[in-house]
């Protein structure tokens, strides 16, 4: 291989992984979205399209859901539905993400704002572990694990993930 070849190989490398982190980046960005939709199954809620067939979405309260239909079920409740009637927003901040291939890690908090009495008060924060894999549609959820930041050591360990990872 000419140096040419090589620096174009090592380029090309470079672009692939761009375009796979934002990707990666963008499915973690479209979760809050989604979810403060509130749209029930009959209107297409479609924050389970983010996961794959089998993927997981394990909550800090010990709640779980599998496959899209599990995971939009999470938030097709009367209280998913009143904190969005409300007012509400969940917020990702910018993941910390680990590229391996056709997988992908990503460490991020998230917080969840509530609006009360005229005002929006931070109603949850928690950090989340994402695992992603490329799929024929995309990049896509394989298991997301949330846990509160309430001093911990489940949240601990969570966050310590990061250095596992890098």
């Amino acid at each position: 291989m000419s140096e040419t070849e090589a620096r174009l190989a090592r380029l090309e490398a470079q672009l692939q992984a761009l375009q796979d982190h934002v990707a990666v980046c963008q499915v973690i960005a479209r979760y809050g979205p989604q979810a403060d939709t509130a749209d029930t199954h009959e209107r297409g809620l479609k924050v389970g399209t983010l996961w794959a067939e089998d993927g997981v979405y394990e909550l800090a309260e010990g709640w779980a859901g599998q496959g899209p239909d599990g995971i939009a079920g999470l938030l097709d409740n009367d209280v998913h539905r009143a904190l969005v009637r409300d007012g509400a927003a969940h917020i990702p901040s910018s993941p910390h993400v680990t590229l391996d291939g056709d997988r992908a890690t990503a460490v991020n908090y998230s917080r969840v704002y509530k609006h009360v009495d005229g005002a929006f008060v931070v109603w949850r924060v928690s950090v989340n572990h994402w695992t992603l894999a490329r799929t024929d549609d995309g990049w896509k959820v394989l298991r997301r694990v949330n846990r509160l930041l309430d001093g911990s050591d489940e949240a601990r360990a969570v966050l310590r993930t990061i250095d596992q990872a890098a």
